[in-house]
């Protein structure tokens, strides 16, 4: 049985990743913005916690392990999206949406290192996306906030390995979990950027109910990833995301190797 810590259970990934921990025998303490929006999911323990608050942030971690006695996987799930030419996003827009998607799954991933650290064992799970490896117009500030996380988890999955303690890096693509609903944050329209950005605009406003992902299998396909001593540092979900950062990677690769020549000559002589 598995002690599990899961931010952002209102809805989506948060709640189904908690649903089948549950299923699985495991305790869940479950936390989201609002407490209420937690009623019937059944967990183990729930508490109210905003990522952007550090205090509550310590707090939250601190009560489960007081709680539960120990924790064993982290899951910084909470999160929405955003939509907006950079242009038009206003720098106050993209430091509050960096403060949720980036600093807030640090903070509690920090918050809870020390317990996994010095047990020896613990897996932290940071939920990104397609858009951690790949980006669109329009996306700029959901995908900068998921590349900066998929930076420093790299970074931290390095770090933290001697200690016992794995990362999983989970890049789904479009799921059925109300990311183009109410939730996603629609910055401000500059007639020019139609010509790029309003395709995206239009999908994201109809998307809803319509992802092709399955939230439940992608919370079966996390806690096999969790289980299993083979995992990856990254799990993509879903033909799109697939298929999107096997292209991207292809590009990547390809650029390199035509560039290659002038990146090597600019060794000092």
């Amino acid at each position: 049985m598995k002690n599990w810590l899961i931010t952002g259970c209102s809805a989506g990934f948060g709640r189904a990743i908690a649903e089948a921990a549950l299923a699985a025998g495991d305790q869940v303490v479950a936390t989201a913005r609002r407490l209420e929006t937690l009623a019937g999911l059944g967990a183990t323990r729930t508490a109210a916690l905003d990522v952007t608050d550090g205090r509550q942030v310590d707090d939250v971690v601190a009560g489960a392990v007081r709680d539960l006695g120990h924790l064993d996987v982290i899951v910084n799930n909470a999160g929405n999206g955003s939509v907006g030419a950079v242009e038009e996003f206003t720098m106050d827009e993209l430091r509050r949406h960096l403060e949720v998607m980036f600093f807030g799954a640090v903070a509690v991933t920090k918050a809870a290192l020390p317990h996994l650290r010095i047990r020896g064992r613990g897996t932290i799970v940071q939920i990104s996306s397609m858009g951690g490896q790949v980006t669109m117009p329009g996306f700029g500030a959901y995908c900068a906030a998921k590349f900066a996380l998929e930076g420093v988890s790299e970074a931290l999955a390095a770090e933290v390995a001697p200690f016992g303690v794995r990362v999983l890096i989970v890049e789904p693509g479009a799921f059925r979990t109300e990311f183009g609903g109410a939730r996603m944050h629609r910055s401000r329209t500059i007639d020019a950027y139609a010509v790029s950005t309003s395709a995206t605009r239009a999908a994201v406003d109809s998307m809803d109910g319509r992802q092709p992902g399955d939230p439940a299998k992608a919370a079966a396909a996390i806690l096999a990833a969790v289980n299993s001593p083979e995992a990856p540092l990254r799990l993509a979900l879903g033909d799109d995301a697939t298929d999107a950062i096997a292209g991207a990677l292809r590009q990547r690769e390809a650029d390199l190797r035509a560039w290659e020549k002038v990146s090597r000559g600019t060794a000092a002589g």
